[in-house]
């Protein structure tokens, strides 16, 4: 792949159509529209919903509904916003390229980096939490040889073509939707009472067991940060776009929907689960809120059905991470912002960076068994608050790049962010308020200042750089 020459100097805007351009020419375009549809659709349904949810529901009881709908809102902002920059200008970078081209080519170097280490640490978590419901079926079998098996079957995949990594992402998603769907529409028949063998449940497990906020406002703010977090994955479909049919229709047709795929599968689920299940049964942090609602209504197997299910949640998350911290990573070695190697591509497909992505995600693996109780703890603290950083360059991104779109491509305009710029800034509000409820819980604090460490970090050596470059520009 060539290399884009050296950024700008520090304060120079980036020409609207410039940036990021070449990052994708050497990528092929072998998504299909059905391959980006169901990874838009299928990108909102993570093995966080079906387990990380019941400690949110712990904490918040019934209000966690709340919870999930303030947050969902939340993501629904991000996503216009992202959508509106990357149908104006499709890139495998993503809100890295939108970062670079509004704020700098600092800017663009921490979020893109911040991002890969994000999305790699968390093929090596996924890795390991299929590997455990695996050997939960073989006992005996070691966790290590489950997590080399399906690391080797996704780099496998990611290095054939970005077509065969659509097509495994297609019939996960698939296999994802048809799972949430069923179990969505078996809740609501219970809750009215119309499913055989079950009565319906009233109000009586939202305003029981300590009313509708058990934990009052405190519990609510620990059920809104579980939340928060939940929503991650959700940037894949941008990344993606750049290597489908149709980029623009692509990312429009994903932005436009995600409201009420956010509505049905998070808040809907979360609805159904606290109707049906008392939030303090503990089921529902002890083996997942879907288990427990499923084992309510006396679905025999359902902790085998909801081990399936979380298992195909946690390969997609694998295979789609590998692809997205590979494709980042391209993108910032063709914008001068990496090691040129990295940025290798064959056959459209950049084998060097999913190799290296890959390798990345398989040491968090061995972390997690040779340093369980220092390295891999801080791993996890460091990557805890990324997705809010990254969330905050693209509303930054998109208040500056909106105005420089208007006056230069007002054509390209195809996705709009609605009541701009006061939604914009009231988003920013919204994730400042994030991190302060962040500070003020000791669970999510020590997160809070790793990640900042990370972000800062990245931030100083992209500044040096970008000095650098325009000096020898100068």
């Amino acid at each position: 792949m060539s290399r884009i020459s050296a950024s700008p100097p520090t304060g120079s805007p980036v020409a609207v159509s410039d940036t990021g351009a070449g990052a994708d020419s050497a990528l092929t375009h072998g998504l299909k529209q059905r391959h980006l549809s169901m990874i838009a659709l299928g990108g909102v349904i993570g093995a966080g919903l079906f387990v990380g949810s019941g400690a949110g529901i712990a904490a918040a009881g019934p209000s966690i509904i709340i919870a999930y709908a303030v947050s969902g809102l939340l993501v629904m902002l991000v996503m216009r916003m992202l959508g509106e920059m990357s149908a104006a200008n499709p890139a495998s970078g993503s809100f890295s390229v939108h970062a670079e081209r509004a704020i700098g080519p600092w800017a663009g170097f921490t979020a893109g980096w911040a991002f890969w280490v994000l999305l790699c640490v968390a093929v090596g978590l996924e890795g390991i939490g299929a590997a455990k419901i695996v050997t939960g079926w073989l006992p005996g079998t070691p966790e290590w040889a489950w997590v080399a098996l399906f690391m080797v079957v996704f780099l496998g995949t990611n290095l054939a073509s970005v077509t065969k990594f659509g097509e495994f992402e297609f019939w996960f998603a698939t296999l994802k939707v048809v799972a949430i769907t069923l179990f969505l529409v078996l809740g609501v028949l219970a809750v009215l009472g119309v499913l055989p063998g079950t009565d319906a449940p009233g109000t009586a497990n939202l305003s029981g067991e300590g009313g509708f906020m058990p934990n009052g406002a405190e519990g609510l703010v620990i059920g809104l940060l579980a939340s928060v977090f939940a929503y991650g994955g959700l940037e894949t479909v941008t990344i993606a776009a750049a290597e489908s049919e149709d980029p623009v229709r692509g990312v429009a047709k994903a932005v436009r929907t995600a409201m009420w795929r956010i509505a049905l599968f998070y808040v809907g689920s979360m609805a159904v689960v606290v109707t049906l299940v008392p939030w303090d049964d503990p089921k529902v942090v002890k083996v997942g809120p879907f288990y427990a609602a499923l084992d309510h209504l006396g679905i025999s197997g359902a902790a085998e059905i909801m081990n399936v299910v979380i298992l195909v949640a946690l390969l997609s998350a694998m295979n789609a991470n590998i692809y997205g911290a590979s494709r980042m990573a391209c993108s910032l070695v063709a914008r001068g912002q990496g090691p040129k190697r990295l940025g290798k591509v064959s056959s459209g497909v950049p084998r060097t960076a999913v190799l290296v992505s890959s390798v990345f995600g398989f040491l968090c693996v061995l972390l997690s068994y040779w340093r369980p109780d220092d390295v891999f703890p801080w791993l996890l603290n460091m990557i805890g608050a990324v997705i809010l950083v990254v969330w905050i360059f693209i509303a930054v991104s998109q208040l500056i790049l909106r105005g420089r779109l208007e006056r230069e491509a007002p054509e390209k305009l195809v996705v709009r962010m609605w009541l701009f710029p006061v939604l914009t800034v009231l988003a920013l509000l919204a994730m400042a308020g994030v991190f302060v409820l962040m500070l003020r819980q000791p669970g999510t604090r020590d997160q809070l200042v790793a990640s900042g460490a990370l972000t800062l970090v990245l931030s100083v050596i992209g500044l040096v750089r970008q000095r650098r470059a325009a000096a020898v520009k100068g």
